[in-house]
């Protein structure tokens, strides 16, 4: 008995944590709300290695490739649809590597082993009676891929008449009369409700409440089409055993999380998820639809939606047809934008890019307040010797005060991580920094070498490169590479840049002196650009 507990109990750690972000439709180019949808899932995943080394992540991200508007941009480029859908998710794994997103599986819905887990989860959605034949008429989204209730409709004047749009996107609607099969989503309003009314499983709370909204008692919960004429969406996968239907886009694009877990060809280990992120405009699909359909397929829903507002530009919600779209290749200064991100945005409501923002925030907080600290006690005018001196004892009001944030700092950002506040994360350490810089301006370290007081001089470069490398290690799921090139300045061992070595040395022991890494180092180079110039690229 104990041997089988044993053995019981080592499958269960060795689950992975997982964790998805939605895949992205490969209609056009990424952009920024792309982007920062994978560095929020991305930062997700490296604090939870970081809190735990034996954490076993399994991180899902890639392209949603089939429907109509992927038949039109691909016919618009002169491209074959293969062709036009490799170009644009390599596009999405370049961005993602450039922009350090560390997944584990980038999964594309043209992929053979996606349409054999399709094909298994709508063959199993039919055995358990879901799945129904059926004459539908509704207003149609082309741009939404979806069906929208008249409810959900309002009308619109434009300068080719009268027309109606979806109120949730704005997209055109038009009157669609089509025999589709329908899935019995008034079954599942019950089931809904009460897996909504698990407190934590939407993030943040706001986007909870909406949902509750849509399944609450009085609320009307329709079944929906899940699939299309074949004539109509050619660019799909087909119906198994009726190849005049395909398979409802979003349906095919949701059953990727399933994919990734190995589903049709074995137990689907690793499900559910533990985290997925999304974007508020997805949410229903997520949070009403997915749900519901892996209820009826006997599988449990994930355990956790986390749920992100919009990156705007002058107010307004990035679009091609309002030509706002805001590259993350072509910003002013890329190195800083995944930092930008998680410093300026929290998740539950919209935040504006700007590019003298990113400008302002990159020079002030990366290259002045951290870069310039680290530039200073590395240096060879305070540090000649190139050393991580040990801390002998400093008498001093502010080097007290530096050393109470510092060890106050791990627990308070653990609790952000956890929240997912990230700008928070980052405030509490750049209140630090801020302190570090006030610390060496008010001891004068540079008067204690030439006063040859090497002793108090030791003492003041350890306290501060100890809220370096401190703040490093917690600022690593915001900015992987940088946070490693200061630790390897420091030349702090790679195994231990974990979360419990983020204490002071003097909470342990003094530490022994050290050699660090040689040479000048300038942690991030100051951007200098035309304020003016920034303002136009930014309007362009």
């Amino acid at each position: 008995m104990r041997l089988t507990l044993r053995l019981l109990s080592s499958v269960i750690n060795k689950r992975p944590f997982y964790i998805t972000t939605p895949i992205f439709y490969v209609n056009a180019a990424p952009h920024l709300g792309h982007l920062y949808t994978a560095v929020v899932a991305d930062a997700i995943q490296r604090f939870e290695k970081l809190t735990d080394p034996n954490c076993n992540v399994k991180f899902s991200t890639g392209t949603d490739e089939h429907g109509t508007k992927i038949q039109q941009a691909a016919a618009k480029s002169n491209k074959s649809l293969i062709n036009y859908c490799d170009n644009i998710s390599k596009e999405y794994r370049e961005l993602f590597d450039e922009y350090e997103v560390e997944y584990t599986d980038f999964v594309r819905t043209t992929e053979e082993r996606h349409k054999k887990a399709v094909s298994h989860f709508w063959r199993k959605l039919v055995k358990n009676d879901y799945i129904y034949k059926a004459k539908y008429a509704g207003w149609y989204s082309v741009n939404d891929e979806a069906f929208v209730p008249e409810s959900h409709t309002r009308d619109e004047v434009t300068e080719n008449g009268k027309i109606k749009v979806s109120i949730e996107s704005g997209h055109r609607v038009d009157w669609t009369e089509e025999t589709n099969y329908m899935f019995r989503l008034s079954a599942f309003k019950t089931h809904l409700h009460e897996w909504l009314s698990t407190d934590g499983v939407i993030v943040p709370t706001k986007f909870q409440k909406q949902l509750q909204d849509l399944v609450s008692k009085d609320a009307y919960l329709p079944d929906i089409s899940v699939s299309r004429p074949a004539d109509r969406v050619h660019w799909a996968i087909r119906v198994p055993d009726d190849e005049e239907q395909s398979v409802y886009v979003w349906l095919d694009a949701l059953v990727n999380y399933l994919t990734v877990c190995g589903y049709g060809d074995g137990d689907c280990a690793g499900w559910p998820a533990d985290v997925q992120v999304v974007g508020k405009d997805i949410l229903k699909f997520h949070g009403i639809y997915w749900p519901a359909f892996l209820m009826a397929s006997g599988r449990h829903p994930p355990r956790r939606l986390v749920c992100h507002a919009h990156w705007t530009v002058d107010g307004s919600k990035m679009s091609k047809s309002l030509g706002n779209v805001i590259s993350p290749r072509e910003t002013i200064v890329p190195g800083a934008l995944r930092y930008m991100m998680l410093r300026e945005a929290t998740l539950a409501d919209d935040a504006n890019f700007s590019s003298v923002k990113l400008l302002n925030i990159a020079n002030s907080e990366l290259a002045d307040t951290l870069g310039n600290l680290a530039a200073r006690v590395t240096g060879t005018a305070l540090n000649p010797r190139e050393e991580f001196p040990a801390n002998k004892g400093l008498q001093h009001e502010l080097a007290s005060r530096l050393m109470d944030q510092i060890d106050r700092l791990p627990d308070k950002c653990h609790t952000h991580y956890s929240n997912y506040q990230f700008y928070k994360v980052v405030d509490a350490v750049m209140k630090v920094l801020h302190l570090g810089n006030l610390f060496l301006e008010t001891i004068k370290p540079w008067e204690l070498k030439k006063m040859k007081r090497q002793e108090e001089l030791d003492a003041v470069i350890h306290i501060t490169m100890e809220a370096l490398r401190i703040c490093s290690i917690i600022l690593h799921p915001i900015i992987p590479s940088l946070s490693n090139k200061l630790l390897d300045k420091l030349d702090v061992p790679k195994d231990r840049r974990l979360w419990r070595h983020c204490q002071g040395a003097w909470r342990n022991g003094a530490m022994e002196t050290r050699k660090i890494q040689s040479g000048k180092f300038v942690l991030f180079p100051r951007t200098y650009v035309d304020k003016k110039d920034a303002k136009k690229k930014a309007k362009s």
